[in-house]
């Protein structure tokens, strides 16, 4: 009898274990919760052509950025910065508006990007651009939170390939998704 009864508690012990709630999800690494591509509008690249650099930003589900246009002066903006490469030079990013979204941890609604959101960076191709495969890098820091926890601010490196031909002659448009023909 003795054998059945600790059997039996045995068995509700581990059917209690088996039902408390699980561990909670792990936090994230900031680096984990933005997911940026780069894309030029151009392939390839004349030298002396005007073209954009598209960095799209696909965002955590459960997760937000704050926008470039802060609502409060303690928020940190998403920020993309470069220094332009021997051959290049650089205009000044283009941010989109963000969304305002209320937070149980604000009394005021905040302006943030969610889901898949893009940045626009045009660029001049100068006549003395390198040829062939060329890099500019980028450096994207955004600080990253969920209806609970903000994330510490992070600094990620984005690389924008291209090529780079001696004229524009054969360049051609590329990306309309992101660079609709006007």
């Amino acid at each position: 009898m003795k054998i059945l009864a600790g059997l039996a508690l045995v068995v509700v012990l581990l059917l209690a274990v088996a039902a408390l709630p699980s561990a909670p999800q792990q936090v994230p690494s900031p680096k984990d919760v933005v997911s940026p591509a780069a894309y030029a509008s151009l392939d390839p690249v004349g030298r002396g052509s005007a073209f954009q650099i598209a960095v799209v930003l696909k965002i955590r589900s459960g997760f937000h950025i704050n926008a470039r246009e802060k609502s409060e002066d303690y928020l940190i903006a998403t920020d993309l910065k470069s220094d332009a490469p021997a051959g290049f030079q650089l205009g000044e990013v283009s941010y989109p508006k963000g969304t305002l979204h209320s937070f149980t941890f604000s009394k005021k609604p905040l302006n943030v990007y969610e889901d898949t959101t893009t940045l626009f960076l045009p660029v001049t191709a100068l006549p003395n651009a390198p040829l062939g495969p060329q890099h500019i890098p980028l450096k994207l820091r955004y600080q990253a939170c969920s209806t609970e926890i903000c994330l510490p601010p992070v600094t990620l490196a984005v690389d924008a390939s291209l090529n780079v031909a001696a004229s524009s002659a054969g360049s051609k448009p590329v990306h309309p998704e992101l660079f609709p023909h006007k």
